[in-house]
């Protein structure tokens, strides 16, 4: 890896930096079968590109040469609610019962008798462990991440592309398509 310098300007990656210094990667002008790609098509959400390229698919268009790309990306962390010592605890002794379930049912195939109670005792020793660690694991981080929360990425938009030589076929197919949903005759 080398650093920077006035008369090699490549980042420690091996990339050019661009526009204020950032690393800048080569625009994607190629599939993975090496032909230059078009944007045939420009969509607000992710079920509009689907359907654009499900509508192409219908009328027999070679979809394995289209691809749907989704530029301006955010994460976006949906908070679920509060996560108290309790909580935490509730959901350590949920997982430790199917951890002891799993433990009890693998006992229990090898007991003599009263395999029922072999799963029994493993499942509520499972939970109780479960709902130890849980509120140990909690009260370890001190009050610094009290929520729940799911992550998930989105786009701002989604483009779909074909190869070029394909392109023309793409715009003429959703065009007509879009004409004819419209009801315009």
């Amino acid at each position: 890896m080398t650093a920077p310098t006035p008369d090699n300007p490549t980042t420690a990656g091996g990339v050019p930096p661009g526009p204020g210094g950032v690393p800048s990667l080569p625009a994607q002008t190629q599939a993975a079968g090496g032909s230059p790609t078009v944007v045939v098509g420009t969509y607000p959400g992710y079920a509009q590109a689907q359907k654009a390229v499900d509508t192409l698919s219908d009328n027999k268009f070679p979809v394995e040469r289209t691809a749907i790309i989704g530029t301006d990306l955010r994460l976006v962390e949906n908070v679920l609610g509060r996560v108290t010592v309790a909580r935490a605890a509730l959901a350590g002794a949920a997982s430790g019962a199917w951890f002891g379930l799993f433990v009890g049912l693998l006992f229990g195939l090898f007991s003599d008798s009263g395999w029922f109670a072999v799963i029994l005792v493993c499942l509520l020793i499972g939970a109780a462990w479960g709902a130890v660690f849980g509120a140990i694991a909690h009260a370890a981080t001190g009050g610094r991440r009290d929520f729940a929360s799911r992550s998930s990425i989105q786009a701002g938009t989604y483009a779909v592309v074909t190869d070029a030589e394909v392109a023309d076929q793409a715009r003429s197919l959703l065009v007509s398509l879009n004409w004819q949903a419209s009801g315009a005759q």
